[in-house]
């Protein structure tokens, strides 16, 4: 088998993760991903990690569909870690203890590959192909360190048998994808909105026969996209019952609760870190200085309890009830508590009105940066799950007018597109430069 019989592209999201598989002459697909109870192209971007006794080495973990099996019905302790992604070009972030062991950013990340590969039941055991890995254009974090990013990737890959993959913008993946359906010349902005980023290239393409050619013209991203817009209600609606906004007493002082445990209490990858014994005995001390001790203790009990799957459930089923309804009831069960309360689709977009603001000017800027006019703008492929939300939706209506907007595979394109691109004899184009270590 040569490296062109057979393209694999892989978007490990923030989210979920899409494996997909082309080969010349067929139509590219999706891997699935199955255990007993259920079959999906979405495998899960999460890990549970399960105490089995008492020996810190006797741990198991799982990945996707099967970790989150795990966490609901585990009897042992777990540790649930999702968004990792986010961490990947952070320099701050060095190791996390589970369960007394070390993990690395890329011991997480390889663990998660090792896990993803067995569950697709053979479908990605051949390595002796070309795999083309999405990456984002702009990597979380407030100082993102790329070549670490890379690096880490690289390493993960590398554990499992994936020597050299070649990487490819995530947009620019999806605007493959959405060029072939093109029946003429066309400059198309395509937008792909995460977990973690929002990603926007602007790409010229051109029809040459029964093939496009492209001609790359500029990117832009920001960390700015669905764990955002969680984080939004999560601050609003979650935490000022778990005490956020909340007094203590400190000598003979009043004090605020420190912002920065709900701060990351509200952010899907730092949740988890939260679970360590330093932090649970820091917040301890603050449980008995509170003004409202009753709130800290649930706090306390959320983070001890791996709430952060049952608030991912909730937040997730209240956004997408906002894409089609006005209004929505959010209910959360945590423990022995019950959060209820009716959103509407005005509060919501209020929260993440500063989210959108920034998404506006990314764009525009991107334009100007160019030299392209809205009006030069043929077609605006939107793609990833919170292209669907109205308010990020209405930013492109604005600026180009609904005809011109395309959308289709809202969760695969990106996949679909790496894979396809890995059929190119050159990758040279599709290929960015990234700054060496």
């Amino acid at each position: 088998m040569t490296a062109r019989d057979i393209s694999i592209g892989i978007d490990f999201g923030t989210t979920n993760t899409v494996i997909a598989l082309a080969r010349p002459g067929a139509a590219v697909h999706a891997v699935g991903f199955g255990d007993s109870h259920e079959l999906s192209d979405l495998y899960r971007s999460v890990l549970c990690f399960e105490h089995l006794s008492s020996s810190r080495y006797d741990v198991q973990a799982q990945a996707g569909i099967k970790a989150i099996r795990a966490y609901l019905t585990s009897i042992c302790d777990t540790r649930f870690i999702q968004s990792f992604k986010s961490h990947v070009a952070s320099p701050i972030f060095d190791e996390t203890r589970i369960f007394g062991n070390p993990y690395k950013f890329e011991d997480l990340l390889s663990v998660f590959f090792r896990h993803l590969i067995a569950d697709a039941g053979g479908q990605l055991t051949d390595h002796a192909v070309r795999v083309v890995s999405g990456r984002p254009v702009a990597f979380v974090g407030a100082a993102p360190d790329e070549a670490l990013a890379i690096r880490r990737y690289g390493e993960a890959y590398r554990r499992v048998g994936v020597v050299d993959p070649a990487y490819v913008y995530e947009p620019v993946g999806a605007a493959y994808y959405y060029a072939q359906r093109l029946i003429a010349d066309a400059l198309v902005l395509v937008c792909d909105f995460g977990g973690g980023t929002s990603d926007f290239s602007l790409i010229r393409f051109e029809r040459r026969g029964n093939r496009v050619g492209a001609t790359p013209i500029g990117h832009a991203g920001l960390a700015v996209a669905g764990d955002n817009f969680d984080y939004r209600i999560i601050d609003a609606i979650v935490s000022p019952r778990l005490g956020k906004g909340t007094l203590f007493k400190s000598i003979d002082k009043i004090l605020p609760i420190p912002q920065h445990y709900h701060g990351s209490f509200a952010h899907w990858h730092q949740l988890a870190m939260l679970k360590t014994p330093g932090h649970i005995r820091e917040l301890e001390r603050l449980q008995r200085a509170s003004l409202t001790p009753d709130k800290i203790a649930k706090f306390i009990e959320v983070i001890r309890n791996d709430g952060g799957f049952d608030i991912y459930r909730a937040v997730s089923d209240a956004k997408v009830k906002l894409s089609v309804a006005p209004q929505t009831n959010f209910v959360l069960r945590l423990g022995d508590a019950v959060i209820e309360q009716e959103i509407s689709r005005t509060d919501f977009e209020g929260w993440i009105a500063d989210d959108i603001g920034r998404i506006e000017l990314t764009v525009d800027t991107l334009l100007e940066t160019q030299g392209v006019r809205l009006d030069d703008i043929d077609s605006v492929f939107l793609t990833g799950g919170s292209s669907l939300i109205p308010a990020v939706r209405r930013v492109f209506e604005a600026r180009f007018g609904a005809p011109r907007l395309a959308d289709g595979e809202n969760f695969q394109s990106v996949a679909f597109g790496l894979a396809m691109i890995g059929l190119e004899d050159d990758l040279g184009p599709w290929i960015p430069r990234v700054p060496r270590m």
